[in-house]
């Protein structure tokens, strides 16, 4: 088809959106029986792709019954948030709920759309029981060490003997103090004895305890459990990621992506147990929510929750991605630089987001099927922007092939966006920092 056929497609199909309408029109978009709808964003600092994103949540939660968020954050900083959005822990405000969000990069998380969101969804709980309050979880693995401490901390409540021999194995990775790269560099190169043994062990000990532990108290002490059990799961899994960092290829990816997915089913099966609404929300970059087995990425043997979330859940599952044409983003030139207002580029000849940009409408929704799908079946360019962004080598650094009907459900054009506002431009923190270079995905 050419590319004349295939705009005019587009422009017969595409349904236009603005701030008031965007919700519904993306709801209507939903099929009603998704149990698993994955948001994207083509940007990890762009104020419409948090907003519409944020939105679209609400709408799932007060129109369909959804009861879980999960997002590309780490366990241990996205618990404390969410312990607010449920009327628990000592934080006053949404910002002081996000002041774990420490380590690069910040802006993630620490900033006004997502302060916005989390007001909502607390005030939102707020007319619900206790059993019944929606939850916003990390899904992502960096935590290395405070995830450890989180183990050590539940133990010393509730077993400070086995406290005792959780300090002692997790003791393993003292040789390296804070820095869990230089661990991985020892490690995979067999310059240090691994503590993979420790890691796995100290899981398979909590869960050796957990009917005790979990039936102390009852539903209190069976959260605290699966918090703590959750906390080992990270240790054992972000071992496992540092070490494949330094073998090259897609090795590390693939671990974080599976950690990701098997911290969605766990969050699942977690609230069917405790009979509460287990259908789900995801928060991350397009390059983890789209199906990898329609990119190119897929070529090098990379895998992602998408494509994971998709093969077990089917067509509960729904993909919604999100592109954009130029405007503005908060993003740094390079990792450990502060955040900064990014010009982005107008989108290249040849691409999904170029093609948009030719159907001038400002923004809009498209359902990836029938016709559509028809249409927009053959590969294009497709950009992808994370913490990091780089004008200079646009093509190389920032597209990869795709096919956007098998990688997308949904897609969301924006043509002209803004960057998200940071509630503060500080570049790094030295405790549990990653290494998603150059992309930052």
């Amino acid at each position: 088809m050419s590319d004349d056929a295939t705009l005019e497609v587009v422009r017969r199909h595409a349904v236009a959106i603005d701030e008031d309408s965007a919700a519904t029109r993306l709801l209507d978009a939903i099929h009603p029986t998704a149990t698993l709808v994955l948001i994207g964003e083509a940007t990890h600092g762009t104020r419409e792709f948090y907003r519409y994103r944020a939105d679209l949540t609400r709408a799932l939660i007060e129109r369909r019954g959804f009861g879980i968020v999960a997002v590309e954050a780490d366990w241990p900083d996205a618990y404390r948030a969410n312990r607010w959005v449920r009327a628990a822990g000592g934080d006053a405000t949404a910002e002081q709920a996000l002041d774990d969000f420490t380590r690069f990069p910040r802006w993630m998380w620490r900033n006004q759309e997502v302060v916005r969101f989390l007001r909502w969804l607390r005030a939102a709980n707020a007319d619900r029981t206790a059993e019944a309050r929606v939850g916003f979880y990390g899904l992502d693995l960096y935590s290395l060490h405070r995830s450890m401490a989180h183990v050590i901390d539940y133990l010393d409540r509730v077993d400070p003997s086995a406290a005792r021999r959780a300090r002692h194995g997790y003791a393993c990775f003292d040789a390296f103090g804070d820095d869990v790269q230089l661990y991985g560099y020892a490690a995979s190169l067999n310059l240090q004895r691994s503590c993979e043994d420790e890691a796995v062990a100290q899981l398979v000990q909590l869960q050796r305890g957990a009917a005790e532990y979990a039936a102390r108290d009852g539903e209190m002490a069976a959260d605290d459990y699966f918090v703590a059990e959750q906390n080992a799961r990270v240790v054992r899994n972000a071992e496992a990621y540092y070490r494949a960092m330094f073998r090259g290829g897609v090795a590390s990816w693939n671990v974080r992506d599976r950690h990701m997915m098997d911290t969605l089913v766990t969050l699942v099966e977690h609230a069917d147990r405790q009979g509460r609404d287990a259908k789900t929300v995801v928060w991350a970059h397009n390059s983890h929510l789209g199906n990898a087995r329609a990119t190119s990425m897929a070529d090098l043997g990379e895998l992602n929750l998408g494509q994971l979330a998709t093969e077990r859940y089917g067509v509960r599952c729904c993909r919604v991605g999100m592109t954009t044409h130029e405007g503005e983003v908060t993003a740094s030139h390079d990792w450990d630089e502060p955040a900064a207002l990014r010009q982005v580029q107008p989108s290249l000849r040849g691409s999904y987001e170029r093609l948009f940009h030719d159907a001038h409408i400002p923004a809009f929704v498209l359902a990836l099927k029938g016709e559509v799908a028809t249409a927009l079946a053959e590969p294009r360019s497709e950009r992808a922007i994370g913490v990091i962004y780089r004008p200079e080598t646009e093509r190389a650094s920032h597209y990869f092939a795709a096919r956007l009907p098998e990688q997308f459900t949904v897609v969301v054009h924006v043509d002209r966006t803004h960057a998200v506002e940071p509630l503060e431009r500080w570049g790094r923190h030295e405790i549990d920092l990653p290494e998603t270079y150059p992309t930052g995905v």
